[in-house]
């Protein structure tokens, strides 16, 4: 009977590509992996990788090996993750990925509820304004919108994913409020960059009768924040297209206002992602549910559209 150990250091090593990414993943040495792997092979009688200098490659026997195992150590470890609790309470540390902004402003202050509730669960929160790869990356969940669904990743709707233009009002002292989106080519625009692109996004501008137009600002600066673009908004340089959850802090304090308010950027859905998995680890079913169920009290979804 094969170990645990030596079972997940092939699983992790095949998602990672290297031992010493599966190392960092796993909390282990580069070392204790590569023996762990080569154990394996020698248990099994077949060689599972092909090592290089530079690459680690499943051989045929290790990918038919991969696909039989891995749905059964991630059903496995759930299992366990879900018994090794303190006094029948959800335990284990928590890994989520969330934007920066967002998380300060909306996650963070939910802390202390949840470690109340919760006392053995450990969060170990990354705030990153990226999109990570839950399962190579080892994360129990993510929130964020606006991109695809991956593979083996289920996704909880949490509130519409809207764009808006803002600006401080003290900007259009020397000049017109834009009417209609034609009147933007005669403004500065803080344009955001994609954080894993670095491109700019076209995004187009819709209205409730669902007519599209472009986005035409004049770029006077970039920024890779959306909270920083808010600031630089804040200061009247010009005017930003934000997500509402970014922009909502600064529109509701007077700081900044909408811009064209009938129009707004639909960027699809906010929402709460974790692993597909028939046995959710009590750590992650309980963070899932107590998000859920905030965005309802304090009627989030709501105060993320645009309309």
């Amino acid at each position: 009977m094969e170990s645990m150990s030596s079972i997940e250091c092939f699983v992790r090593s095949a998602e990672a590509g290297s031992f010493s990414e599966a190392a960092r993943r796993l909390s282990l040495t580069s070392a204790a992996v590569g023996k762990n792997v080569a154990k394996l092979e020698s248990n099994l009688g077949v060689r599972l990788f092909q090592r290089s200098t530079r690459s680690l490659k499943l051989t045929e026997a290790g990918e038919l090996f991969l696909a039989e195992v891995s749905g059964g150590l991630a059903t496995i470890q759930s299992a366990v993750a879900n018994m090794a609790s303190a006094d029948g309470q959800p335990a284990g540390t928590l890994k989520i990925s969330m934007g920066t902004g967002f998380g300060r402003t909306y996650i963070v202050p939910l802390l202390s509820d949840f470690l109340q509730r919760y006392p053995a669960i450990v969060p170990d929160w990354h705030f990153d304004n990226r999109r990570v790869d839950m399962v190579a990356e080892g994360f129990d969940a993510a929130i964020g919108g606006g991109f695809d669904l991956p593979p083996g990743v289920v996704a909880r709707a949490l509130a519409p994913a809207h764009g808006v233009l803002v600006a401080a009002p003290h900007y259009f002292a020397d000049r017109p409020i834009p009417k209609v989106p034609e009147d933007l080519s005669q403004h500065d625009g803080i344009l955001i960059r994609s954080p894993q692109t670095g491109r700019i996004r076209s995004w187009p501008l819709r209205n409730h009768a669902n007519e599209q137009m472009p986005i035409l600002l004049r770029t006077r600066m970039t920024m890779s924040d959306p909270d920083a673009a808010c600031e630089a908004a804040q200061l009247g340089l010009g005017i930003a297209l934000i997500s509402m959850p970014n922009a909502l802090h600064y529109l509701e304090n007077k700081k900044l206002i909408r811009v064209m308010p009938d129009w707004y950027v639909d960027i699809g859905t906010l929402s709460l992602y974790f692993t597909a998995q028939k046995l959710l680890p009590a750590k992650t079913r309980v963070f899932v549910d107590f998000i859920v169920e905030h965005f309802r009290k304090e009627k989030l979804a709501k105060r993320f559209s645009a309309f």
